[in-house]
């Protein structure tokens, strides 16, 4: 049975109500600050937590619950006679209900304030109030999300009380947050700290998803609660609901359009590039990113770095495509999207702002920063040597060659990657396979050195003038040797793109 209750919230949406049952229900309110006033105002019968404590808040709030007497009241365990008779020596009361939400740390410490404004919302009373409550669960019913108070009034104005099943969960729920809070905390202090003894992530539900790779998979996304990103501050403007796979399609999509400078356009399927090109104009480059792989674009996602027109949304319009991204669009063009109900178009407000990135394994994870690293010097190591223009391609494809599975092999013309092939156990297969769909070429790019000449012998046979890799193997010179000999040019990069 609920006797007393101790009710300190940030947020006060629909607090109110809750105090109100309670007051119906003979429930003692006791209250801090901000809260104390708001339902004093609103005629609610409350106690200011001074008066339970005869002290005083300090410190400009920073003190006002961190008192035995409130924690003696949270944390005595009814049942055992000896807890209850100190409660009793003291003259303390239990207190039976225990309402707190946090200082909005998560959405401050993104904004614009000085590093001291923002440990100021770094919450240290509510934490230890809702772990009180919630190790004495049994006892005492915590509630830390305001999405719990209907819950909560429901049973209480049925039954009187509060379930044991529903006050277990509450308490979970108070874990499952503290631990996400303070994990931005940590994260936020230990900014210069790229690796820390402790990994903690504080990620926060963002969408509850149909299913994950496959139908027989439960998934659900997450974003982060203290770092910006292009896959958190999307809009969505048109079509279904995104699945686990458009998500994971569309954040590779989308950086490799931010790769280049340029009006580029990449068309992705399966989480690997099908298609990518640069152009003059938005259109021109949908259209060459299409004629790279006109099959496998089918279905696939499509992102672009600049404003989509109307002529290029109806060029896209042609074929079934699963999501298109961009920064933005006109809204003709928005308005030839919305013709197709399940077209997914998404806005992206940010390029891509990731530092790591995170791949769990059974029982562990790994985390590695993410792959930024781009072309310093361009070493020569074969007696022909590149064009300007044909540096251009080299470099255009060192860009797409990092979001290509390794084995990874990009042939480009004209800064059009017009053969992928990727994902291979071996490099001599992924070139094969990329030589194949380009038909012909100027450039080879390669993700890691060759092992042996067999890729050079091969792309002699496509007509590839110049290649870039990153060398370092033991064999580099039966390759440079067969470049040699076909008059082919070879550059090395000293920089390796594996993306296993």
């Amino acid at each position: 049975m609920i006797k007393r209750a101790l009710i300190s919230v940030f947020d006060k949406e629909g607090i109110l109500e809750v105090s109100r049952l309670l007051t119906e229900r003979d429930v003692e309110i006791i209250s801090t600050g901000g809260t104390y006033k708001y339902l004093k105002e609103q005629g609610i019968p409350v106690t200011e937590i001074s008066e339970v404590t005869g002290f005083p808040e300090m410190l400009d709030g920073r003190v006002k619950t961190l008192h035995p007497i409130i924690h003696g009241g949270i944390l005595a365990i009814r049942e055992n006679e000896v807890h209850m008779n100190t409660l009793k020596d003291k003259n303390i009361n239990t207190i039976d209900m225990v309402i707190v939400n946090l200082y909005p740390f998560f959405e401050k410490v993104t904004s614009d304030l000085s590093f001291e404004e923002k440990i100021e919302f770094i919450d240290i009373g509510g934490p230890t109030m809702l772990r009180s409550a919630a190790k004495n669960f049994k006892d005492v019913v915590v509630v830390s999300d305001k999405n719990d108070y209907n819950k909560v009034m429901e049973e209480i104005s049925e039954n009187g009380d509060v379930s044991f099943s529903t006050r277990k969960k509450l308490a979970g729920k108070v874990f499952n947050l503290t631990s996400a809070y303070d994990a931005a905390v940590c994260s936020f202090l230990l900014d210069e700290e790229e690796y820390p003894e402790y990994y903690t992530i504080s990620y926060r539900k963002a969408m509850k998803l149909r299913y994950g790779e496959n139908p027989h998979q439960s998934a659900a996304y997450y974003t982060s609660t203290i770092h910006s990103g292009a896959m958190k501050n999307f809009e969505f403007l048109n079509g279904k609901e995104l699945s686990y796979n458009n998500i994971k399609d569309l954040d590779i999509a989308w950086k490799v359009a931010n790769e280049f400078e340029e009006t580029a356009c990449c068309a992705l399927k399966h989480n690997s590039p099908c298609g990518v090109a640069v152009a003059g104009t938005l259109l021109e480059a949908y259209k060459r990113a299409y004629d790279c792989d006109p099959v496998s674009i089918y279905g696939g996602i499509v992102a672009v770095n600049r404003k989509v027109d109307k002529d290029t949304a109806e060029e896209m319009s042609k074929i079934f495509l699963e999501v298109v991204a961009a920064p933005a669009y006109d809204e003709d063009a928005l308005e030839v999207f919305r013709r197709k109900k399940n077209l997914r178009v998404i806005k992206c407000n940010v390029k891509p702002q990731d530092k790591h990135y995170m791949v769990s394994v059974d029982g562990g994870l790994l985390v590695q920063q993410e792959d930024k690293k781009q072309i310093n010097d361009l070493v020569t190591v074969t007696d022909a040597k590149p064009t300007d223009k044909e540096i251009e391609d080299m470099e255009f494809g060192m860009k797409v060659v990092k979001y290509v599975k390794s084995n990874a092999i990009v042939v480009v013309k004209d800064k059009k990657a017009i053969g992928i092939g990727g994902g291979q156990v071996n490099r001599i297969w992924a070139a094969t396979q990329a030589l194949d769909r380009a038909g012909d070429g100027v450039v080879l790019a390669s993700d890691a050195f060759f092992p042996f000449h067999d890729v050079v012998d091969e792309a002699a046979k496509f007509g590839i003038r110049s290649i870039i890799q990153p060398g370092g193997s033991i064999r580099d010179q039966e390759s440079i040797e067969a470049c040699n000999k076909y008059g082919i040019s070879m550059v090395f990069t000293g920089i390796r793109h594996f993306k296993h």
